[in-house]
């Protein structure tokens, strides 16, 4: 439930509205560390999507996260929880997705009650500038920096923390793994098989042992890879966030897609190359990191495994 100003000791109440994906949450990082500095006094809370409920839960960011199932707009029940949540005494709100929904949330929702809302809806208080050809992590940082937020760092040494939870893989080591998988909607975004196969087979000749690693929604990219490649390791659907993490900690390199965990794994400091198509604009979606860099074609499967591994020795340096 969403709570007003006098059930809580601090001066204000503070919303920030991101629903996901992964690797926008990654790169929103640094931008919720900033406003948990700037708001250290205030109830600040965040609205999701359910599969970002246990992450943002363990961050040291929030003080309460709110749940937003997306529901249509015909589902009454959910639009009116929806109202009073945006009605609970917010004085300022942020809007890090900045959507269609979310604009609708303003007009419907916010717009009559004076509330602060920095975003991308018309009439908002604190108005988005020009975005364009502006990395997504330094998008959300303006956003901040739009309540007077100084920018600031996160440090994410609380994702994949404490003890080991990678132990039981047995993976050799050195290690790197590979992320063949991208979102089902976008096939586009996916480099080829054989350039993944190409890339595994160079590791290894370099004593590297090459890991296939996603989700079940990733199995056919990776069961192409294995086609050609028999012998690389797969822990497909094996892990979580905070194994994850773990892994990319210790991983020699990181070579993907334009997805998720690449941004993750950017931030985890691993070596990290994204692999890019017409689908990605690298102004506004390259991963974030100390150790991280990407290639890019037009027609994806027109990446060499040689711009990929040269690309990567030069952040191993």
């Amino acid at each position: 439930m969403s709570i007003s100003p006098d059930q809580t000791k601090s001066d204000k109440c503070v919303l920030v509205i991101k629903h996901g994906a992964l690797g926008d949450m990654v790169q929103a990082m640094d931008a919720f560390a900033s406003l948990r500095a700037a708001h250290k006094s205030d109830h600040l809370a965040v609205l999701t999507s359910p599969p970002f409920a246990g992450l943002l839960s363990a961050s040291p960011y929030f003080d309460e996260v709110l749940i937003d199932d997306r529901a249509s707009v015909f589902r009454i029940s959910t639009w009116l929880r929806m109202r009073r949540i945006f009605r609970s005494g917010w004085s300022r709100i942020y809007d890090f997705q900045c959507s269609g929904r979310t604009s609708r949330y303003f007009k419907y929702f916010i717009s009559s009650t004076g509330v602060e809302f920095m975003g991308a809806a018309k009439g908002a208080s604190h108005p988005i500038p020009n975005f364009e050809g502006v990395n997504n992590r330094d998008r959300m940082l303006m956003t901040a920096g739009l309540g007077g937020v100084k920018p600031v760092t996160a440090n994410l040494d609380w994702l994949g923390g404490g003890k080991s939870l990678i132990a039981d893989l047995s993976l050799p080591k050195p290690y790197a793994i590979l992320l063949p998988g991208c979102s089902p909607a976008k096939p586009s975004k996916r480099w080829s098989a054989s350039g993944y196969a190409a890339v595994a087979t160079a590791l290894m000749d370099q004593g590297i042992t090459p890991v296939l690693v996603g989700t079940k929604y990733d199995a056919a990219a990776a069961d192409d890879i294995k086609k050609i490649l028999p012998q690389i390791i797969s822990i497909l659907g094996q892990t979580t966030i905070d194994q994850l993490c773990q892994l990319f900690r210790g991983a020699a390199a990181v070579i993907g897609n334009d997805t998720g965990p690449v941004f993750l794994a950017a931030r985890m400091d691993a070596p990290t190359v994204m692999v890019m198509g017409k689908d990605t604009d690298p102004l506004m979606s390259a991963p974030v990191g100390n150790k991280a860099g990407w290639v890019r074609s037009e027609q994806i499967d027109m990446v060499q495994p040689d711009d990929v591994l040269n690309r990567l020795k030069s952040l191993s340096a």
